[in-house]
Parts: C-alpha cells; sequence; structure tokens
C-alpha cells in the first residue's frame, strides 16, 4: 500500500462511512463521528482486498475497490451499531 492510497482510503473512507450508514436500514444508534470512523477502516480493508486480489489501479475510479469499500462500510456499520444497542440493555 502506497502512502496515497492509504490518504486516499481515508478521505474516501469519510464519506464511505456517511453512504454506509445511508444505505443500512433503520436508525443507527452511533454517531458520526464512530461511523466516518468505521468508513475509514472499511475503505482501507477494502483497498487492502482489491490489491491482494489483483484489481487494477485505474486513471480514474476504481469501482470495485469502492464497491468493496461501501459493502465493508455498510457490515462495519451494522455491526457497530449492533453491538451498540446490545451495551444499552
Amino acid at each position: 500500500m502506497t502512502i496515497e492510497s492509504i490518504l486516499g482510503a481515508i478521505i474516501i473512507g469519510a464519506i464511505i462511512g456517511a453512504v454506509g450508514r445511508l444505505l443500512l436500514p433503520g436508525r443507527q444508534p452511533i454517531g458520526w463521528v464512530l461511523t466516518i470512523v468505521v468508513g475509514i477502516v472499511a475503505a482501507l480493508i477494502g483497498t487492502a482486498i482489491a490489491q491482494v486480489m489483483g484489481v487494477d489501479t485505474t486513471p480514474g475510479i476504481d469501482w470495485i475497490e469502492l464497491v468493496m469499500q461501501v459493502v465493508l462500510a455498510v457490515v462495519g456499520v451494522g455491526i457497530v451499531a449492533g453491538l451498540k444497542r446490545g451495551s444499552r440493555v
């Protein structure tokens, strides 16, 4: 992973966290900061998975990598929200 891909994943991760939260049905009992952190982690993991799978880097948007990142963000937000709900009981 290059420094550019890490920085890109962090910036995109903030956006992807918000998208992941919006795509997940229902209300999530987590704040926006935690949502952004989940998005950043999802973006970094998605980038790493894409590189391991040999997804080519393109000059434009890497759609396969982006889809992986969004799916991971949705799953991550769902898991964190579920854990947060469970801790209130």
